[in-house]
Protein backbone atom coordinates (compact mmCIF):
# COMPACT_ATOMS: atom_id res chain seq x y z
CA UNK A 1 0.00 0.00 0.00
CA UNK A 2 1.49 3.06 -1.14
CA UNK A 3 1.27 6.86 1.52
CA UNK A 4 -1.03 9.14 0.74
CA UNK A 5 -0.43 12.81 0.50
CA UNK A 6 -2.46 13.09 3.66
CA UNK A 7 1.63 14.29 5.35
CA UNK A 8 2.16 16.51 1.92
CA UNK A 9 1.87 20.62 2.23
CA UNK A 10 2.11 22.72 -0.65
CA UNK A 11 2.99 25.93 -0.74
CA UNK A 12 4.33 28.76 -2.92
CA UNK A 13 8.39 28.29 -4.12
CA UNK A 14 10.97 30.12 -2.47
CA UNK A 15 14.48 30.88 -3.16
CA UNK A 16 15.69 28.65 -0.72
CA UNK A 17 14.00 25.61 -1.70
CA UNK A 18 15.83 25.70 -5.55
CA UNK A 19 18.90 23.12 -4.39
CA UNK A 20 16.08 20.79 -3.53
CA UNK A 21 14.10 21.60 -6.72
CA UNK A 22 17.16 21.17 -8.39
CA UNK A 23 17.93 17.69 -7.77
CA UNK A 24 14.21 16.56 -8.52
CA UNK A 25 14.52 18.41 -11.77
CA UNK A 26 18.03 16.47 -12.60
CA UNK A 27 16.96 13.33 -11.86
CA UNK A 28 13.45 13.92 -13.87
CA UNK A 29 14.54 15.53 -17.18
CA UNK A 30 17.03 14.70 -20.19
CA UNK A 31 17.15 18.60 -20.85
CA UNK A 32 16.81 19.97 -17.64
CA UNK A 33 16.46 23.92 -16.30
CA UNK A 34 19.09 25.12 -14.34
CA UNK A 35 19.22 26.79 -11.06
CA UNK A 36 19.32 30.57 -13.06
CA UNK A 37 16.43 29.86 -14.83
CA UNK A 38 14.49 28.52 -11.71
CA UNK A 39 15.66 31.38 -10.20
CA UNK A 40 14.34 34.51 -12.67
CA UNK A 41 11.35 32.21 -13.86
CA UNK A 42 9.75 32.32 -10.16
CA UNK A 43 10.82 36.01 -9.49
CA UNK A 44 8.58 36.85 -12.35
CA UNK A 45 5.01 38.24 -11.45
CA UNK A 46 3.74 36.28 -14.15
CA UNK A 47 4.52 33.12 -12.19
CA UNK A 48 3.14 30.83 -10.17
CA UNK A 49 5.39 28.38 -8.89
CA UNK A 50 4.37 25.43 -6.16
CA UNK A 51 6.52 23.06 -4.33
CA UNK A 52 5.15 20.01 -2.43
CA UNK A 53 6.41 19.08 1.13
CA UNK A 54 6.95 15.99 3.19
CA UNK A 55 8.22 17.46 6.75
CA UNK A 56 11.43 19.18 5.58
CA UNK A 57 11.84 17.13 2.22
CA UNK A 58 11.00 19.09 -0.96
CA UNK A 59 9.35 16.07 -2.96
CA UNK A 60 7.80 18.17 -6.05
CA UNK A 61 7.19 20.92 -7.91
CA UNK A 62 5.01 23.13 -10.34
CA UNK A 63 4.73 26.05 -12.22
CA UNK A 64 2.63 28.19 -14.61
CA UNK A 65 2.99 31.02 -16.71
CA UNK A 66 -0.11 33.72 -16.96
CA UNK A 67 -1.23 35.75 -19.96
CA UNK A 68 -4.32 37.27 -19.06
CA UNK A 69 -6.85 34.29 -18.17
CA UNK A 70 -4.74 31.47 -19.98
CA UNK A 71 -2.07 29.82 -18.19
CA UNK A 72 0.85 27.30 -20.02
CA UNK A 73 2.17 24.36 -17.24
CA UNK A 74 6.42 24.39 -17.98
CA UNK A 75 7.22 22.29 -15.49
CA UNK A 76 5.71 19.27 -13.19
CA UNK A 77 7.95 16.99 -11.60
CA UNK A 78 7.83 14.75 -8.05
CA UNK A 79 10.84 12.50 -6.90
CA UNK A 80 11.26 9.06 -7.91
CA UNK A 81 10.89 8.26 -4.72
CA UNK A 82 7.85 9.67 -4.17
CA UNK A 83 5.63 9.23 -7.09
CA UNK A 84 2.27 7.13 -7.09
CA UNK A 85 1.35 8.66 -4.17
CA UNK A 86 -1.20 11.29 -5.17
CA UNK A 87 1.54 14.27 -4.61
CA UNK A 88 1.42 15.11 -8.52
CA UNK A 89 -2.39 15.57 -8.38
CA UNK A 90 -2.63 17.56 -5.10
CA UNK A 91 0.09 19.88 -6.43
CA UNK A 92 -1.81 20.56 -9.46
CA UNK A 93 -5.06 20.96 -7.72
CA UNK A 94 -3.43 23.48 -5.79
CA UNK A 95 -1.79 25.85 -8.60
CA UNK A 96 -5.06 25.22 -10.82
CA UNK A 97 -6.71 27.16 -7.85
CA UNK A 98 -4.51 29.43 -7.57
CA UNK A 99 -4.49 30.35 -11.36
CA UNK A 100 -8.47 30.34 -11.27
CA UNK A 101 -8.18 33.23 -8.17
CA UNK A 102 -5.90 34.73 -10.45
CA UNK A 103 -8.54 34.66 -13.42
CA UNK A 104 -7.03 31.95 -15.06
CA UNK A 105 -9.85 30.09 -17.50
CA UNK A 106 -7.77 28.23 -19.56
CA UNK A 107 -4.73 25.94 -19.10
CA UNK A 108 -2.28 24.07 -21.55
CA UNK A 109 0.58 22.03 -21.49
CA UNK A 110 2.75 19.68 -23.79
CA UNK A 111 3.89 16.15 -22.17
CA UNK A 112 6.20 13.54 -24.08
CA UNK A 113 3.78 11.46 -26.01
CA UNK A 114 5.42 7.98 -24.45
CA UNK A 115 4.45 9.58 -20.58
CA UNK A 116 1.18 8.00 -19.76
CA UNK A 117 1.14 8.50 -16.41
CA UNK A 118 1.39 11.72 -16.64
CA UNK A 119 -1.24 12.13 -19.31
CA UNK A 120 -3.76 10.03 -17.31
CA UNK A 121 -3.08 12.08 -14.35
CA UNK A 122 -3.87 15.31 -16.56
CA UNK A 123 -7.00 13.59 -17.86
CA UNK A 124 -7.79 12.76 -14.39
CA UNK A 125 -8.12 16.68 -13.39
CA UNK A 126 -9.64 17.19 -16.55
CA UNK A 127 -7.42 17.96 -19.49
CA UNK A 128 -7.95 17.24 -23.05
CA UNK A 129 -5.59 16.09 -25.67
CA UNK A 130 -5.93 18.67 -28.28
CA UNK A 131 -2.95 18.39 -30.72
CA UNK A 132 0.83 17.22 -31.39
CA UNK A 133 3.61 18.79 -31.85
CA UNK A 134 6.11 17.23 -34.09
CA UNK A 135 9.87 16.32 -32.88
CA UNK A 136 9.39 18.68 -30.18
CA UNK A 137 11.09 16.99 -27.70
CA UNK A 138 14.81 16.44 -27.61
CA UNK A 139 17.14 13.39 -25.91
CA UNK A 140 15.37 11.50 -27.13
CA UNK A 141 13.87 13.11 -29.69
CA UNK A 142 9.68 12.97 -29.31
CA UNK A 143 6.33 13.99 -30.10
CA UNK A 144 5.03 16.55 -27.37
CA UNK A 145 0.86 16.02 -26.58
CA UNK A 146 -0.72 19.36 -26.20
CA UNK A 147 -3.47 18.97 -23.69
CA UNK A 148 -5.96 22.01 -22.95
CA UNK A 149 -8.37 22.33 -19.59
CA UNK A 150 -10.85 25.15 -19.84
Amino acid sequence: MHETTDRVIVRPMTEEDLPQVETIEQESFSMPWSLDAFRSTIAREDTIYMVACEEDEIVGYCGMYVSFDEGEIPNVAVKSTSRNRGTGEKMLAVLLECAAARGVSSVFLEVRESNGAARRLYGKLGFQEAGIRKNFYEKPREHAVIMWKK
